[in-house]
């Protein structure tokens, strides 16, 4: 059941951002703007504490929705189906990120380099850190797909409908709290942290499984020594879990395609060996439901 919801939501939210031209989950800002808000005077406890609350009153809707169609009663299964369907739709975009990349390609391809940099800038989350733009562009395709994609599999195959939900909620809200920072640089930033660490722990097993992924899809032997040599026990949570998944998926890229001249050029090598590792993903996910073990 959860395979066919996963293979019919990648599909059906593909389809929709290309005829709609959907973009960001907006519905539940100003949900989050009160509860950034209240944070913003909290301490660090505190903002934690408000961080969980915001995250499990957004949740609730889903989570009784799930009890109520996850029994065993005749007639439920198909309806639970569909909800299972609508929440990976939702969570997996309106944002795709295959579509996003084809419109930087598209952009660069047509000498339009300001629209190919504000679509770069959505991508790296205005975090471009002074990169070239080759670098650039990996380093925010191997890093969104966690976010977007991966970690969204993984918790609705872990938890079901409630797990992709809580952790696109989570990821929404860290976005919000971010792009909210950066309007008041002076605001306390306690919220923002500690939906960050939320962010980071639901974001850590997705990650190193994408890593692995990449391995496996590009080259292993370069991605294995990446892995190895690297030293970022230093860094927060949530820069070492961006900082796995960018390293590890170029070095799987250098040897396994041949060096890009230009940053379109990049950008679709990496959306092919971020595809590569999803296929990998959802046979795996197959097996387990063909043996019983992701129902």
């Amino acid at each position: 059941m959860k395979i066919l919801a996963l293979i019919l939501g990648f599909g059906l939210e593909h389809i929709a951002t290309q005829l709609l031209h959907l973009r960001e989950l907006r519905l539940l800002d100003g949900f989050f703007d009160l509860g950034i808000r209240l944070g913003n005077r909290a301490g660090r406890l505190a903002a934690l504490a408000i961080a969980l609350v915001l995250l499990a009153l957004a949740s609730a809707p889903v989570v009784i929705v799930h009890l109520l169609l996850a029994q065993d009663t005749f007639g439920w299964q198909f309806a639970y189906v569909v909800f299972a369907l609508l929440v990976v739709f939702v969570c997996l975009g309106p944002r795709d990120l295959d579509s996003e990349v084809d419109e930087y390609c598209e952009a660069l391809d047509a000498g339009d380099q300001e629209r190919a940099t504000r679509v770069l800038m959505e991508l790296s989350e205005a975090r471009l850190r002074g990169d070239d733009e080759i670098e650039a562009v990996e380093r925010a395709i191997f890093v969104q797909a966690p976010n977007r994609v991966f970690g969204v599999v993984f918790w609705f195959v872990l938890l079901g409908p409630v797990g992709a939900w809580l952790f696109r909620t989570a990821d929404l809200c860290r976005r919000r709290a971010a792009f909210e920072a950066t309007r008041d640089p002076g605001s306390n930033r306690h919220l923002l942290e500690a939906i960050r660490q939320i962010h980071a722990v639901l974001l850590w097993v997705p990650v190193r499984l994408a890593a692995l992924g990449y391995a496996l899809s590009g080259s292993f032997e370069e991605a294995h020594e990446h892995w190895r040599a690297r030293d970022v026990m230093s860094l927060p949570l949530h820069r070492r879990n961006d900082s796995l998944s960018a390293d590890i998926g170029r070095a799987a890229m250098a040897g396994m395609l041949d060096q890009p001249e230009n940053s379109s050029m990049a950008a679709r090598n990496a959306m092919r060996l971020v595809t590569r590792t999803l296929f990998i993903w959802l046979s795996v996910i197959a097996l387990m439901t063909l043996f019983g073990w992701a129902l």
